[in-house]
């Protein structure tokens, strides 16, 4: 019998969403047991304590650095890990904006201190050394502001912050799950407009959608692009779509909470882990 051990995201990662990243990770975990696997389940928190996995896979939504130093030891001794740590490790949005300019992904313009006063629709503060913990962690604010949220990071023991351009379009909401194979594996976007669904309502600040015409096929393509420069298999998203058409990727994290998508989403993670660990075997 297969084995699979399911790690929980801490508390302090899931910002207004402890119940939905919970309810995916339980739905994967109902697919492998119909799929005849053993699943065990433990929050993150208990880990320090444990020894290393024994099980064939271990299926990860953490995120604390104690935790990845855990999971690095049960791929070193065989274990499959999804999302993998090293992944993990590269999702804080400095660099993962990083790998996007460097690699051509479409990025939010950077701010730039010399002549931008005239951009009239202001400017993103991010966290950079990780995923966002609350919502003081992604802020709006004006040219003149800047440096002030810059000194309220700072404040709070958060010297890496990312400025960007506010892009005005639609915002688009994007999961996925890379199954390894050529097809471009599970992808589905929203427009959280639409339904509501929303973490800390920043997306209102774009307004209702327009649902301008765009290549859902390029977001994709580029989004999986990114998950795999990264070095992660289920991830998700935000872009905006300009009404132009063209669009930029604002956001990318590691195993989201599929919560417009779960049943689908589930299916597809359970089925991508029984084919990694078949192939694993086989090699």
């Amino acid at each position: 019998m297969k084995r699979a051990l399911l790690i929980c995201r801490a508390e302090v990662f899931s910002p207004n969403s402890v119940e939905k990243d919970r309810a995916i990770l339980a739905a994967v975990g109902q697919r492998l047991r119909e799929c005849g696997w053993a699943v065990m389940t433990l929050p993150e928190e208990s880990l320090a304590a444990a020894p290393p996995a024994g099980a064939d896979v271990c299926l990860s939504m953490g995120r604390q650095p104690s935790t990845l130093a855990w999971l690095k030891d049960c791929e070193a001794r065989g274990c499959e890990v999804v999302n993998s740590p090293r992944g993990v490790e590269r999702c804080s949005r400095g660099v993962v904006d990083g790998i996007m300019r460097r690699h051509g992904i479409p990025a939010a313009p950077i701010y730039n201190a010399d002549g931008m006063e005239t951009h009239s629709h202001g400017y993103w503060l991010k966290r950079a050394d990780g995923a966002a913990q609350s919502r003081a962690d992604v802020c709006r604010v004006s040219y003149r502001d800047i440096a002030a949220g810059v000194a309220a990071f700072g404040a709070r023991g958060i010297d890496e912050v990312l400025i960007t351009e506010h892009v005005a379009g639609d915002i688009v909401k994007f999961y996925g799950v890379d199954d390894g194979t050529g097809d471009g594996g599970f992808f589905r976007h929203y427009y959280p407009s639409d339904d509501g669904d929303t973490k800390f309502g920043d997306e209102s600040l774009n307004g209702p959608a327009h649902h301008y015409p765009f290549s859902a096929a390029g977001l994709q393509c580029d989004a999986r692009r990114l998950a795999r420069l990264v070095g992660v298999s289920v991830y998700g998203g935000d872009a905006v779509v300009r009404p132009d058409g063209s669009y930029v990727i604002i956001d990318f994290n590691d195993w989201p909470s599929f919560s417009r998508c779960r049943d689908a989403a589930a299916t597809a993670i359970a089925a991508a882990t029984v084919t990694r660990v078949t192939c694993y075997e086989k090699v």
